[in-house]
């Protein structure tokens, strides 16, 4: 049948057009080209997670207000800031701590309010309402929530290799690590927890404060009078340079603070270092401490360690940012083990969300490989590769259509394609089947082997179509689902129609398209001749 007799065969559906229009197109092949290379890019590209990102919107207001009782913020702050920020939509909880000198009020919103929004509206009516809050009242500190960037996805646990490295030194090392990590795109947030802080110890003597007849009251007094900063003077000359007036820092060496003079007895002016004892260390008053259990040797060893945290921002991939992390440690590693320092990974979400797609992307690739095999006992080999053509190529339409959406892949969202892959290659079968009878039927071998591939992609496609839009109505309650759970189970009303709708256009422009190249109507009027030839041997044998 030549293009312009395709032309004008008549179709009723959407599939028989689809059908007509792209079973001659020499652009077929590059569309189906496309597809697979913009889905393989959209896997490569798109956010890994382990788990979906779930909005969660909320934030602490904090109101100092000195001198006043527990009772008094009570009913002057904390009561009133209440009611009004009821007053706010999408508010679904309200806490409050009412305590000597600050009132502290916690809100939190439904679970899927945009954070930005909710952000700028609880801002909006504490200003709104400042007027109410008592005079000793101070300015209302709005701390929002983040949660995106206040959940870690790298931990590193760094340790005293040795003892070469002083404790200061190997804190202020991981400090600059810390900031140069800062610097890598993407990362938002970094923290060091478990650190000591560098600091001057003074370990007083009773009995030679007893002896001078001083009491601790004194000691403090004369530290903190010599350890507060005094400010440059500036001024300007006659022939207007600026002169600046200033000190260099009272402290600096244990000689400073053993110099501090506490006191005069009979005359004689009575040092720090005559009743006390000056450390330069850590703070000794900060009893929290890390320990980090390694195996040397077939024993277990504690070591003291403290970890540096890194966030990344919202909606940037966990895989990248943290091999950015990694390969710079890798790259001062031979730096901190000269050091003596050494350090362990002890957090890489990053690491366990690629693990996670790459392991449900495997079993996708294992399902998609079964229907294969199915196909060929039921339909046979040709057209067991066209169906199984057309589920990465409607894998590929739907991966391209999230990432336009802004979704990141995780674990729910493959698990929506593994939901849908069984309905995925529904059309697909439908119409390579319907096309598997009609070259099948009596009288076959007369008909034009396009019109036949369009015949019967257009027979199917009303029923068709319906069948998919039940399924996909199915779909649809999901997505107003609320709470926790609506919010983690977005994935799937969002992937499985889109899923489903490129099905159908998939099947009815590939199936006739590649039933077209790879089923041979030679082989068929073939094989219905050799059904035939055996029917009537059949009847012969019988009829003796």
């Amino acid at each position: 049948m030549t293009t312009e007799e395709l032309e004008k065969l008549q179709v009723k559906d959407t599939a028989g057009k689809l059908a007509k229009n792209f079973i001659y197109n020499p652009l077929t092949s590059v569309l189906a080209a496309f597809l697979l290379i913009i889905g393989y890019l959209s896997l490569q590209i798109m956010p890994r997670e382990e788990d979906p990102q779930i909005a969660i919107s909320g934030g602490s207001i904090i109101v100092p207000a000195p001198g006043l009782s527990s009772k008094e913020i009570e009913k002057l702050i904390t009561e009133p800031l209440e009611q009004k920020l009821r007053e706010v939509n999408g508010v679904e909880h309200i806490y409050s701590v009412s305590t000597d000198n600050v009132a502290i009020v916690n809100v939190m919103y439904y679970i899927g309010q945009n954070r930005e929004i909710s952000n700028v509206k609880l801002y909006d009516k504490v200003m709104q309402n400042m007027d109410l809050l008592p005079k000793s009242a101070m300015q209302p500190l709005i701390k929002p929530l983040d949660i995106d960037i206040d959940i870690p996805i790298v931990n590193i646990a760094f340790y005293q290799k040795n003892q070469n490295i002083d404790y200061n030194t190997f804190i202020q090392t991981i400090d600059g690590l810390k900031k140069e990590i800062n610097t890598i795109q993407n990362i938002s947030k970094t923290e060091l927890k478990g650190e000591k802080r560098e600091q001057f110890n003074v370990e007083v003597d009773l009995n030679k404060l007893k002896s001078y007849n001083l009491s601790l009251g004194q000691i403090a007094n004369g530290i903190s009078a010599i350890a507060t900063r005094v400010p440059s003077v500036k001024t300007k000359t006659n022939d207007n340079q600026l002169v600046v007036f200033g000190i260099k820092n009272a402290i600096e060496t244990i000689d400073d603070v053993n110099n501090i003079m506490v006191a005069n007895y009979m005359g004689s002016p009575i040092y720090l270092r005559d009743v006390a004892k000056v450390t330069h260390g850590v703070d000794l008053q900060n009893k929290q401490s890390a320990k980090m259990y390694m195996k040397v040797d077939d024993r277990f060893i504690s070591v003291d360690q403290v970890t540096l945290t890194i966030a990344k921002l919202a909606g940037t991939n966990a895989v990248f940012v943290a091999n950015d992390v990694e390969e710079l440690l890798k790259s001062k590693e031979a730096e901190l083990e000269k050091m003596g320092i050494g350090f362990k990974t002890t957090r890489n979400y990053g690491e366990r969300a690629d693990e996670a797609v790459n392991e449900l992307v495997h079993h996708l690739v294992i399902t998609i490989i079964i229907i294969a095999v199915m196909l060929v006992f039921f339909l046979g080999w040709k057209e067991s590769l066209i169906v199984t053509f057309t589920v990465p190529a409607i894998l590929a339409v739907t991966l391209f259509v999230a990432y336009l959406g802004d979704q990141t892949i995780n674990r729910i969202t493959l698990f929506a394609f593994l939901l849908s892959l069984g309905l995925l290659v529904d059309a697909a079968i439908i119409v390579i089947e319907n096309i598997h009878r009609h070259l099948h039927t009596h009288g076959s071998e007369q008909r034009d082997m396009d019109e036949l591939l369009v015949t019967a992609t257009d027979e199917i496609g009303a029923p068709t179509n319906i069948a998919t839009l039940a399924i996909i109505l199915t779909m649809v309650p999901m997505a107003f689902v609320g709470g926790m759970m609506g919010e983690f189970m977005k994935p799937i009303p969002l992937n499985v129609p889109v899923a489903l709708i490129a099905s159908l256009f998939v099947a009815y422009i590939f199936t006739p398209y590649l039933s077209k190249k790879l089923i041979k109507k030679n082989d068929d009027d073939a094989h219905h001749h050799n059904q035939n030839t055996m029917y009537q041997e059949e009847n012969m044998a019988e009829v003796k």
